[in-house]
């Protein structure tokens, strides 16, 4: 029997990292984290527990101490998540420092666990201005993982893999269809509620929306 190597996937519960996972899962066997950052939206994590399952992966949330990544529309209930559509500049729903938070979890994960890669759906095409989600900031935190770890400075590879980096939505929507990603099982609202039902306003949902459309695949979101 062939041991197939273990990578880490960042498990949010919406489409991109459910999509992420299912990639990942044709070669590794995965282990995903998801987080409770005091974020509006906790039914992601009721989500991404389930599309652990679906794919098999062992799955554990990590909580981080509430306070940490204030100062946004989607961790702040006194700032509200635009509804009028996509604006340039970083919006309000920018997280601090969440990307590089999560990875760096998500790398010390990795060396407990011997694995040498770590998955997350960031994605640069159809995205809401997030600096976090950009190709060279993916570059940077993989040099400097290889630069501050055991595993790195010993000679082994670690990678950051972010397959839907250059995809659109509709294509990301695509490449999970076929790879059996249940979408229906996803959340990726900014204001979900507690059923995970969407509010079909935010950027998100209007992202989501537009790209089952170009994609030509039956939207399963649940609207409020």
């Amino acid at each position: 029997m062939t041991t197939r190597p273990k990578a880490i996937v960042l498990l949010s519960g919406g489409l991109d990292s459910a999509t992420v996972l299912a990639i990942a899962s044709r070669e590794f066997d995965c282990h995903a984290i998801s987080f409770n950052y005091g974020q509006r939206n906790v039914s992601e994590l009721n989500a991404a527990e389930q599309l652990a399952q679906a794919f098999a992966a062992s799955h554990h949330i990590i909580q981080l101490d509430d306070g940490v990544m204030t100062g946004s529309a989607l961790t702040d209930s006194t700032i509200g998540v635009p509804e009028t559509g996509l604006n340039e500049g970083i919006p309000v729903t920018y997280v601090p420092a969440r990307n590089t938070i999560f990875l760096a979890h998500a790398l010390a994960v990795a060396e407990v666990h011997g694995s040498n890669d770590i998955f997350i759906g960031v994605n640069a095409v159809d995205y809401s201005g997030y600096p976090d989600c950009r190709p060279a900031y993916i570059e940077a935190f993989e040099h400097m993982a290889r630069l501050a770890t055991r595993a790195g400075v010993e000679g082994q590879k670690l990678s950051i893999h972010a397959p839907l980096i250059n995809m659109s939505k509709a294509e990301i929507i695509s490449t999970g269809t076929q790879l059996g990603v249940d979408f229906s099982l996803t959340v990726s609202c900014y204001q979900a509620d507690q059923q995970g039902r969407a509010c079909g306003l935010c950027d998100s949902c209007r992202l989501r929306r537009d790209g089952f459309e170009a994609a030509g695949v039956p939207d399963p979101t649940i609207y409020r």
